[in-house]
């Protein structure tokens, strides 16, 4: 199985890049499965129900959140309507919506897992505490196993890929927006990557239009950030696994300019 695991989609450039090369690439690397981060779609901050759907129209399978899951009015509503979008699995008991989905590509299940890092970021419940319960729960039907790890901190990233390997198909690291050169499967089977990367506008800090990230830095004042325009980058990994053990025998970066 060959599943395309997609970096945070900034905005409409990052839309933009997404709808632009997920056809060609589907093809081009045959993949069976597409996960993307969707946490930034909408103007840089949160998603939409409307822009959830374009995503999906577009080929993506499930979209994984983070820290900015609840910025969009409404969304804490409309996540329990769409079982496709997960957000992380360590929020407290009784937030809307789920932190795991097992989903059917040609009769095979594959069982995705979305996590937040506590380092620099709110300080939720337990991720590795949490991802032993998901796993435990998601080996009764299958082996295949992803997770989506929205951190800050790359040493909590690395903790996670080595405290699951062997146990999971795969830990890519996402939030940070800068795609890492380390990845790589684990000595027990688990592909890894600190960080897939940003699909949004190339000519910018970290998808923010430069002026407006330079002066937050120079003034340290209130700036209201904009998601930068122009060409686009396109940040994934693809990954293959046996359907039977799980395990993963390659994990390949994707890199892709407008």
């Amino acid at each position: 199985m060959r599943i395309l695991m997609v970096g945070d989609i900034v905005g409409r450039p990052g839309r933009r890049a997404l709808r632009e090369t997920i056809g060609g690439i589907r093809q081009e690397l045959k993949l069976d499965m597409i996960i993307a981060n969707g946490e930034n779609a909408a103007g840089g901050n949160g998603i939409t129900g409307a822009i959830a759907q374009d995503i999906f129209s577009f080929g993506v399978d499930v979209l994984t959140m983070g820290n900015h899951v609840w910025d969009k009015k409404d969304f804490a509503s409309y996540i329990d309507r769409e079982p496709r979008i997960i957000r992380p699995a360590n929020y407290p008991p009784g937030t809307p919506g789920t932190g795991m989905v097992i989903y059917n590509i040609n009769g095979v299940d594959v069982g995705v897992i979305n996590l937040s890092g506590r380092v620099f970021l709110p300080d939720l419940d337990c991720p590795f505490r949490t991802v032993d319960r998901l796993i435990e729960e998601i080996k009764k039907r299958t082996n295949i196993i992803l997770i989506d790890f929205h951190a800050e901190a790359t040493s909590e990233k690395a903790a996670l890929g080595w405290y699951v390997d062997g146990r999971a198909t795969a830990v890519v690291g996402t939030h940070t927006h800068v795609q890492t050169a380390d990845e790589r499967v684990l000595p027990n089977g688990t592909a890894y990557i600190t960080d897939l990367g940003m699909t949004g506008p190339v000519n910018s800090i970290i998808g923010v239009k430069p002026d407006l990230a330079l002066q937050k830095f120079i003034t340290q004042m209130p700036v209201r950030f904009e998601v930068a325009e122009g060409p686009y980058q396109f940040n994934a990994v693809v990954i293959e696994a046996d359907e039977k053990t799980g395990k993963a025998e390659t994990i390949e970066r994707v890199i892709n300019l407008e």
